[in-house]
């Protein structure tokens, strides 16, 4: 009898997009299927052989605070995108098509190394989200609309992942491009080849310059197109949410101020805006080549800090952190050593250089019977090791209330607050003696 994981395969196809074993199609609507099966079958491959080149060590020197962080991430999205295939491929079967299987996927440089393979993968990504949407007014069957509709939302989960393992924000628009399937070849089409997919490529455009793009940034092009003289031609920006392109003289194309996120750049004839609408743009006959696709990553989000150790230090200019729980007797001499240290005035440093901050938080309660207090150690500084013990000082110790502040060491420490200095701020102390022994204070 076959599993219950076999029927669900079996049945995925009819499940997800509600095709009948036999049906009229309309045309158009075939064409779109097979353009959306290619595209996922060159996602697919792409992770495949990402996954099958780059090892645990490569991901971790390129940044990411534990391989797992990305491998994860870029498995389950090579799965999806075997899935979709799978089931467009049998949907086009069953509409009594036949998929176009002969494309052959080359991805060259765009393997070179994680970083740039992350960063063509965020490209991928986003031209599948602007892909489906760009297709969906081409699709007549309401079905079938639906059904590519359950893909674009995966699609748009997988773009915003990228985003974050590429510290770009995971959200950096309300509204998302929509590309038409001539526009995406002019990108995709440089991975594709030995296929024929019925739809005429926009030409190519790469943008060259080196190093990050954000505001300011005049652009630089190369195209097969651009081979002459450029007068009046123009770049144009696509930005989601924004009724038409921002036009600007191809000489003078320099990033705006408040850009963020993914930006689709077209050359055009003139100086005529696009319309950010496919069906609108469609009839637009002006564009030269393109688009390019430019990512302008202006923010940072503590979510890429998560996966990335590289960018813990670039969110908010802040340094990282480091905590450890230390004995009381330690945290008195620390104490009493900064007292002195400003009493003094003797070499006195900056209350903001290597600052400390003591924290009474529960979860950082010390395993022995002893008072603990948990300090973080700003710049990554070491801090001390929770390895002395308080046993012995209890007994010298002269007698004390819950309030007594006691600033020498060796004795029952309850200051809380700011020391002399402001190197270190203690913001309260957690009495484990009773856990310890199993008994009352």
């Amino acid at each position: 009898m076959p599993s219950f994981a076999s029927l669900l395969a079996l049945a995925a196809p009819l499940a997800v997009l509600g095709a009948p074993l036999r049906r009229d199609a309309n045309p158009t609507d075939l064409l779109v299927l097979k353009f959306a099966d290619v595209l996922e079958q060159f996602e697919s491959t792409f992770y495949q052989q990402a996954l099958q080149k780059f090892q645990s060590s490569d991901f971790t020197a390129a940044g990411f605070v534990q391989a797992d962080v990305a491998t994860q991430q870029f498995t389950q999205i090579q799965t999806d995108e075997a899935s979709h295939a799978t089931v467009l491929e049998s949907t086009i079967e069953s509409l009594g098509d036949k998929a176009i299987t002969n494309c052959k996927f080359a991805f060259g440089n765009a393997l070179n190394d994680v970083p740039t393979m992350a960063a063509t993968a965020r490209v991928v990504e986003n031209l599948g989200v602007g892909a489906y949407l760009g297709a969906a007014h081409l699709i007549t069957d309401p079905v079938l609309l639906t059904a590519a509709g359950s893909i674009l939302t995966v699609e748009a989960r997988h773009q915003t992942i990228l985003n974050v393992l590429n510290n770009g924000v995971s959200i950096p628009q309300a509204f998302d491009i929509a590309l038409l399937p001539n526009e995406v070849l002019a990108v995709a089409s440089a991975f594709i080849s030995g296929c024929d997919l019925g739809i005429p490529a926009n030409q190519p455009l790469t943008i060259t310059n080196t190093g990050a793009v954000g505001p300011g940034t005049k652009l630089e092009f190369s195209s097969p197109a651009i081979n002459g003289s450029t007068d009046n031609f123009h770049c144009q920006m696509l930005v989601g949410g924004m009724p038409a392109t921002i036009s600007l003289p191809l000489d003078a194309c320099v990033v705006p101020q408040g850009v963020e996120g993914p930006v689709a750049i077209f050359v055009t004839s003139d100086d005529q805006p696009l319309n950010n609408n496919v069906r609108d743009r469609a009839t637009q006959t002006t564009v030269i080549a393109g688009p390019a696709m430019a990512f302008i990553d202006t923010q940072k989000q503590l979510l890429s800090q998560l996966a990335l150790a590289a960018s813990s230090n670039n969110a908010s200019g802040s340094s990282s952190t480091s905590t450890t729980t230390i004995t009381p007797p330690e945290a008195s001499s620390i104490i009493s050593s900064a007292s002195a240290a400003s009493a003094t005035g003797s070499g006195a440093a900056s209350p903001t250089d290597g600052a400390s901050s003591a924290s009474a938080t529960d979860g950082a309660a010390p395993a022995s019977a002893t008072d603990g207090a948990s300090v973080s150690a700003a710049n990554g500084a070491a801090s001390p090791s929770a390895t002395g013990s308080a046993a012995g000082s209890a007994s010298t110790a002269p007698p004390e209330s819950d309030s007594t502040i006691v600033d020498a060491p060796g004795t029952r420490n309850l200051f809380e607050g700011t020391t002399k200095n402001g190197a270190i701020t203690v913001n309260g102390w957690k009495d484990q003696s009773s856990q310890a022994s199993g008994g009352s204070n």
